[in-house]
């Protein structure tokens, strides 16, 4: 009656961590040979899967937008019915490219003689009313809102004239007078765009018939919308789309603005971080998210590591927050590079809405939205780069900003780091997953050999054996900060991954 078993044991107990997936290479587009040179407008700067999964879409520096679909669950039907079927197999996930458009283009700043360069910082799928896509995509200053559709190219099908004869230009010889019919026939003189060889039938054509036009093929065809101009005095950092499908929101250093799609002229400044005094500036704003089910909430990120939820029904400029995020600073750890490091780049809420998902410079902070002691789970990324940080802090890559995912059941999240290499890491109590992988077609060649604790001093025998090692982790593997993967997404209800190398676009599954 109690729950307990004979023993006194309970006999409910904390499910088992699920075992660490075991990931394939799917596909990749735009590989790069050995030793081509990467044009800077080609390099991937932002990728979102669409809420169905079935569509992607990457922005690049060079303002351009790439959309991919799926094609394997189209050729065998829903997804839901391969779901339900007994067949064990894991399918491969398959995409094709699909189109591009121009979505941003170079701009200069006349009044505050500034160059707005093209590269697309972030992209947002949005809800579609109908078979056509939309999508937001904004540079450091617009936002625009596009439209993805097939249209029908109408082609004439059917004409007067006989397609046999002859068309030739006119001789200007032909100068003698003409008799014209009622119906505008000519007798004398053939018409001027037709050949000698053709003359109209006496009293001319019986009847005029119109061209038949026919649509024979489609186009996709992407019209920009709306356009979101003059709202930020900063660089826009993210975007995000509201679940009410009808409002979103753009943030940079210092403003979150609230904006209705069918609007493009006025937004609502709810977040102002801005003092009276930029001289007593603290903190600035890196990420902001809306929740995924409550159309009310959203949380913000800052350079401090805090993240802050806020409750658009409590007034209509948000100075105060609801929920404060923050983890608490260990007595005696502070140096130099602390607060840079702790430095928030990303958040994602998890698809239920119950966690929000930080990344910082080292490290991925899982967060529940009703516990604001400090986060539920840590995850170290790089944690072997703690003693550079006073060269990553030289070369610049300490203000990296790397983005982080989680997976649709919330099991799992991932993030990149240096040399191509992204983690994936179970988040389940009790799961050790902490899997390495590479942006190539051998993604698990690279493995952290004991992935459940952290990098400690066990390579600094090999530094003193081995020349070039202090380049290299802790299980010997060589990392270059030239080669960095910051952008990757999760395919919302499957184990999939996409993941931006440069210019090429990879893609995973499990």
């Amino acid at each position: 009656m109690n729950g307990m078993d004979e023993d006194g044991a309970g006999t409910s107990q904390a499910p088992s961590p699920p075992p660490p997936l075991e990931w394939k290479f799917s596909q990749v587009f735009g590989e790069r040979t050995a030793g081509e040179e990467v044009q800077e407008v080609d390099i991937i700067s932002a990728i979102e899967f669409d809420k169905s999964g079935d569509h992607l879409a990457t922005g690049d520096r060079g303002g351009r937008v790439v959309l991919f679909e799926r094609t394997d669950v189209r050729d065998f039907g829903h997804r839901r019915d391969l779901e339900r079927s007994d067949n064990s197999a894991i399918r491969h996930p398959e995409f094709r490219y699909k189109t591009e458009f121009q979505s941003h283009e170079p701009e200069f700043d006349y009044l505050k003689s500034l160059e707005i360069e093209e590269k697309i910082n972030k992209i947002r799928w949005c809800q579609a009313p109908n078979g056509a896509l939309f999508l937001l995509s904004t540079n450091d200053k617009t936002i625009k809102y596009w439209k993805v559709q097939e249209k029908k190219v109408k082609r004439i099908s059917e004409m007067n004239l006989d397609s046999s004869l002859t068309v030739s230009m006119p001789s200007s010889s032909a100068s003698s007078p003409s008799t014209y019919l009622p119906n505008g026939g000519c007798l004398e003189r053939p018409h001027p765009s037709l050949s000698n060889d053709f003359s109209f039938p006496p009293g001319g054509f019986p009847s005029l018939r119109l061209p038949m036009v026919a649509s024979q093929e489609t186009s996709l065809v992407a019209r920009c919308r709306r356009v979101y101009a003059h709202a930020h005095d900063y660089h826009i950092n993210s975007i995000s789309t509201n679940s009410d499908g009808e409002t979103f929101i753009s943030a940079d250093d210092l403003r979150v603005n609230l904006w209705n799609l069918e609007i493009s002229n006025q937004s609502f400044n709810i977040v102002d971080v801005k003092p009276t005094n930029m001289e007593d500036l603290t903190e600035v704003i890196t990420s902001a998210e809306f929740h995924p089910t409550h159309c009310n909430m959203l949380a913000y990120s800052s350079s401090k590591g805090f993240i802050r939820l806020i409750d658009l029904r409590q007034s209509a400029l948000c100075d105060s927050h609801s929920q404060l995020f923050e983890e608490r600073e260990v007595p005696g750890s502070r140096s130099f590079f602390t607060e840079i490091i702790a430095s928030i780049s990303d958040i994602k809420f998890a698809k239920n809405g119950r966690h929000i998902l930080s990344r910082d410079y080292m490290t991925l902070k899982l967060w529940d939205i009703s516990m604001n002691s400090g986060p539920v789970a840590t995850f170290q990324v790089h944690e072997f780069l703690r003693p550079k940080l006073c060269d990553l802090y030289e070369n610049d890559s300490i203000f990296d900003k790397f983005e982080c995912c989680l997976s649709g059941d919330g099991l799992r999240v991932a993030t990149g780091s240096y040399s191509n290499l992204f983690r994936v890491f179970g988040c389940v109590p009790g799961s050790n997953e902490a899997t390495t992988l590479e942006a190539s077609k051998n993604p698990m060649r690279r493995q952290v050999q004991n992935p459940t604790r952290p990098a400690r001093s066990l390579s600094s025998l090999t530094r003193v054996v081995r020349r070039g090692a202090e380049n290299t982790d802790a299980n010997g593997n060589n990392y270059d900060f030239s080669t960095k993967l910051l952008h990757l997404a999760w395919h919302p209800s499957e184990n999939s991954i996409a993941c931006a190398a440069a210019n090429s676009l990879y893609m995973y599954y499990a």
